[in-house]
């Protein structure tokens, strides 16, 4: 099954010179039957080429493209084989894309990547490209297939400059895009050239293109040389430096996939790609991923002057983009994590993929069109190479053409999610935005893997309010998936298994039916209050952001809303929303609530939330910047129509209080506390508590001194977490230490209530350890009053509470704070209580 599929090219049946086709199909069709009538398939396997055409585009560039089956019917493969349909008039194949040279591929495994290669390099020498298109001897196809390209005729050969030296790659994940643009910078900055060699394959290190054309793993040899010894040691120096880090990101990706797999693991070996929990549960289902479908790029040809002018304007902007892009990333997740886009960003000034572009364009194409062919072209190159890590450079080409496409024309813009598929999918994509995911149709997906994104964003938040599992920070190789591929995204673990076996998905289904009769017992007690054995009863509130998600908050055992996060009005539009569309949306939580609680937090934006149309300074550290509070006292424009806002919708009536976010002293909230009660006079109306947010370790020391002036305290455990431990809560590196169980969050919380306490004043916590049944009664043993949580998280932390003593929880919470780390801490789970 392994053998040469060229071992069985027969001249007489498997290629067919001047062969004539009425379209695509027809051709796809053709090559498939001769491959059944030659025995090298099953019947079946040709209308298996034909949705494979209809799922990836097989075009492979210059006129040649290379149908073969789907994945999922290798089984139809009786030996290895191809058909070569040689068709002068040619065929559209794709728009503006007419095949001339049809290499059908029957293949069991990898048997077929040296043909590929070969191919590869076959597209790149036209002259003998042309030859095999017009010859009446199918011999000489025959040959060219066999053999690999004559360096002679088909590229300058590679000769090697005057000085030179032997490097072994020792990089572990080989010469991806990262490693290839820092080359490439380096070489660009050189006064001469250098040159890079492996066997008869020559490289020009300022292409990334090039760089990753080579195809060089860890291990294999390669000959880098200049033609003078000072310029080749500022090169290696480039090379070499890059070890370190190489190797340090593989330690880190292979100790977070070894890391202890809690709750469901798989019987069998599938393949895994470790993450973040982001979002609890398992979910099963095709891998679809978010813009993967090829565009349909018009070919509307324009004046030359005027479409390289069009082009530039689009690659300027593009870079600016992706600069910013790339500064968003290192704040958020580090330079790691960043470097994939400074990456993305240095193909945009790749010399051969620009030429092809403008070649294309003299010919009479259009811009945008010219673009996407070179982009399909190079990607293809990469792809037909059979290495995984060049088929990510491959996905790396695509996003970022996608991105001078939407600005040659905005109207080829991707990204939308109204293509879902009817069934319930696994959605993959770079990340999500908050409005993508809190807009999700649930009856579509089933779970979702992002490349990006951190546990506690928003989004992640969003897909646990939606009960959707969720893993976060998976990777750039989470992009690389077939679509259609099955997936079972862990959101417990924060694993992705791919490809599970019949067995392990019947476990999978098996242990999702087990949680659900466990949540279905919980959820037939969820209106009954949250009340010890002993008798303590703790207030239960949801995290709801709009007023059509009170009605299931409620059902699902609530009691009021403990946080509205407001900023989501103004998040993701482009303008904010105005004083009445403010009230109206407030009276319609007050409304849906009835004479239940409703606490609205104040506009809390900065941080990992930022508004483009607010105009908001940038920062070197946003999250210790002018955010929450600091934000609203320096923006009246902000301030005040809300609170007008809130202050009109309480006069109607309702149980309403205000919060405000990101509080540091208490000069600032007697402040707010004045404007508070300036536009309160001003309307007439009902006074109505004002708490605050404690978020940072001075606001919990000081929060004797705060209870003094604030009504309540709300503790986010989230922020607090992020600013006790000095970790970014987006950094999926250092996700799994941001833990709010750490005995140092413990202790500051403990703190607010001390200082509450003082003073009479109530604690609420609404951070996401008020949704983790042992973190809510850990809460409830410090002496938190009041919980507020997703609200699908609310019957399993009422059960808990209730299966537990006052006196338990309390003694709980006191060998909490005298461990030394998170680990010990959540060690006491089971312990009782």
């Amino acid at each position: 099954m392994t053998a040469d599929p060229l071992s069985v090219l027969r001249h007489e049946d498997l290629i067919r010179i001047d062969a004539q086709a009425s379209d695509k199909e027809a051709a796809i069709l053709q090559a498939g039957q001769i491959l059944v009538a030659a025995g090298c398939v099953s019947p079946g396997y040709e209308q298996s080429m034909v949705r494979r055409e209809a799922v990836a585009n097989t075009y492979l560039g210059s006129g040649v493209a290379i149908p073969h089956g789907l994945g999922e019917d290798k089984g139809l493969v009786r030996h290895d084989g191809i058909v070569v349909l040689q068709l002068r008039e040619g065929i559209e194949w794709n728009p503006g894309q007419r095949a001339h040279l049809i290499v059908g591929i029957a293949a069991s495994s990898d048997s077929h990547i040296a043909i590929l290669r070969r191919l590869t390099r076959l597209i790149q020498d036209e002259a003998r490209l042309a030859v095999l298109l017009a010859t009446d001897d199918p011999a000489a196809i025959a040959a060219a297939l066999h053999e690999d390209a004559n360096p002679s005729e088909a590229r300058p050969a590679a000769e090697d400059l005057a000085e030179r030296i032997e490097w072994t790659v020792d990089y572990p994940a080989g010469l991806h895009a990262r490693p290839a643009s820092a080359w490439a910078e380096a070489a660009k900055s050189l006064a001469t050239p250098i040159r890079i060699r492996h066997d008869g394959d020559m490289a020009d290190p300022r292409s990334i293109v090039s760089l990753l054309q080579l195809g060089l793993k860890a291990g294999e040899r390669v000959t880098i040389s200049a033609s003078d010894r000072n310029t080749l040691d500022q090169f290696m120096r480039t090379v070499t430096n890059l070890t370190v880090r190489e190797n340090a990101d593989a330690a880190r990706a292979a100790e977070k996939a070894k890391a202890p797999v809690r709750g469901w693991k798989p019987a069998g070996n599938p393949a895994m790609i470790a993450g973040v929990a982001a979002s609890p549960g398992l979910a099963i289902g095709p891998v679809h991923i978010l813009a993967s479908a090829e565009l349909d790029v018009p070919d509307q040809p324009v004046d030359l002057v005027a479409g390289g002018a069009l082009l530039n304007d689009a690659l300027v902007r593009t870079r600016a983009q992706m600069k910013a892009l790339v500064d968003d990333t290192t704040r958020r997740l580090g330079a790691g994590d960043a470097a994939i886009f400074a990456a993305q960003a240095g193909l945009l000034d790749d010399t051969d993929l620009i030429t092809l572009t403008c070649q294309l364009m003299v010919e009479g194409h259009g811009v945008a069109w010219s673009w996407h062919q070179a982009i399909d072209r190079m990607a293809g190159q990469l792809s037909a190479l059979g290495n995984p890590v060049l088929a990510a450079r491959a996905a790396d080409l695509h996003d970022v053409g996608r991105r001078v496409l939407a600005q040659i024309d905005p109207a080829l813009s991707a990204g939308t999610l109204a293509d879902l598929p009817d069934q319930p999918c696994v959605l993959v994509a770079t990340d999500l935005s908050p409005s993508d995911t809190a807009t999700l149709d649930t009856r579509r997906v089933a779970g979702i893997a992002t490349a990006l994104g951190g546990p506690t964003s928003h989004s992640a938040i969003l897909a646990r309010t939606l009960g959707l599992p969720s893993v976060v920070a998976g990777g750039a190789d989470l992009l690389t998936q077939a679509a259609g591929t099955t997936a079972i995204v862990d959101g417990d673990s924060g694993r992705i298994w791919l490809d599970p076996s019949a067995q392990d998905i019947a476990s999978a289904r098996a242990w999702i039916e087990e949680i659900a009769a466990r949540r279905a017992a919980e959820e037939a007690e969820r209106a009954l209050p949250a009340r010890t054995s002993d008798g303590h009863d703790l207030a239960i509130g949801a995290n709801v952001n709009r007023p059509d998600q009170v009605a299931f908050a409620m059902a699902q055992g609530g009691e009021g809303v403990g946080l509205m996060r407001t900023e989501f009005l103004f998040l993701e539009r482009g303008d904010s929303p105005s004083e009445e569309e403010q009230c109206a949306i407030y009276r319609g939580m007050i409304d849906a609530l009835g004479d239940r609680p409703l606490i609205v937090r104040a506009l809390d934006i900065g941080g990992d939330k930022q508004v483009p149309h607010l105009d908001l300074p940038k920062e070197e550290n946003p999250f210790l910047g002018v955010r929450g509070a600091r934000l609203l006292l320096r923006r009246p424009d902000l301030l005040e129509p809300q609170l007008r806002a809130l202050y009109r919708a309480a006069k109607l009536g309702g149980d309403l209080s205000i919060m405000f976010p990101m509080i540091t002293s208490a000069a600032e909230l007697v402040i707010l506390r004045e404007r508070c009660e300036a536009i309160r006079a001003e309307l007439a109306a009902p006074a109505v508590p004002i708490g605050i947010m404690i978020e940072v370790p001075a606001a919990a020391v000081q929060a004797h001194a705060l209870a003094e002036h604030a009504d309540f305290f709300s503790i986010g455990t989230n922020d607090l977490t992020q600013y006790a431990l000095a970790i970014d809560r987006q950094n999926p590196e250092l996700a799994s230490e941001a833990d709010s169980l750490h005995p140092a969050v413990l202790r500051l919380i403990a703190m607010t209530v001390e200082g509450a306490r003082r003073h009479d004043r109530w604690v609420g916590v609404c951070g996401g350890i008020a949704g983790d049944p042992f973190g809510a009664a850990l809460l409830a043993g410090l002496g938190v009053h009041e919980l507020s949580m997703t609200p699908r998280d609310i019957p399993a932390v009422k059960a808990r509470l209730r299966a537990s003593s006052l006196g338990d929880l309390q003694g709980l919470a006191a060998r909490a704070l005298d461990a030394t780390s998170a680990a010990d801490v959540r060690a006491l789970d089971g312990e009782g209580a």
